[in-house]
């Protein structure tokens, strides 16, 4: 287990690589501002964090993490707080961002919730997973459900959030006009493979 005293050494760590080693890496991105190019939507799971699994350095990419790396579909509903949508939002129509990853991966806690037939009853997370109910239904079709069903599931529910990112007008503008695309992979924790599942390439 980490301690704060280890995450405070971390810190120490970071200020002395990008505040005393290499002023001048800060002062650019606080004067320019962000300009990422890519926006990545991950798991929280403590894993797989994308700036570790895909090397990047500060202000390389925009995150947004949840559970399971899922994105709702588009909704004009002004009554909810939609935490992840404003996200995607913010990348697409002000850091008009050129790629959108979805990362997800194996072993996934909030696919295997969702695979259970007994789930807890009000429960923010099987909310949330319910934007999946479709890589559910897709994964139990299958005549015989095979032992790696879970597996089958994660990269499902990757193509299903890549459809659903479609559902946003102004990523669908984007796409037609060719200025985005749309990527879908998945991160094996056994092997530390990357395996493309979805592109509109």
């Amino acid at each position: 287990m980490v301690k704060i005293s280890t995450l405070l050494d971390g810190y120490q760590n970071f200020y002395k690589k990008y505040f005393i080693e290499n002023p001048e890496f800060y002062q650019k991105l606080v004067k320019e501002g962000q300009n990422p190019r890519t926006l990545v939507i991950a798991c929280s799971d403590s894993r797989v964090d994308p700036s570790i699994l895909l090397n990047t350095k500060p202000g390389d990419i925009f995150v947004i993490r949840n559970v399971a790396s899922l994105v709702p579909p588009y909704e004009n509903d002004d009554s909810s707080c939609h935490g992840t949508s404003a996200a995607i939002e913010y990348a697409v129509k002000h850091l008009n961002v050129e790629n959108i990853v979805v990362i997800g991966h194996s072993d996934c806690g909030g696919i295997k919730s969702l695979m259970k037939e007994n789930q807890e009853p009000h429960s923010f997370i099987n909310h949330w997973l319910s934007i999946a109910d479709e890589a559910k239904q897709n994964t139990l079709s299958h005549k015989e459900i095979p032992s790696h069903h879970c597996e089958l599931c994660e990269k499902e529910a990757i193509r299903c959030s890549v459809r659903n990112l479609q559902t946003f007008p102004f990523i669908k503008e984007k796409l037609a006009q060719g200025l985005i695309s749309l990527h879908g992979w998945y991160f094996n924790m056994n092997t530390g493979s990357i395996e493309i599942i979805a592109s509109s390439d």
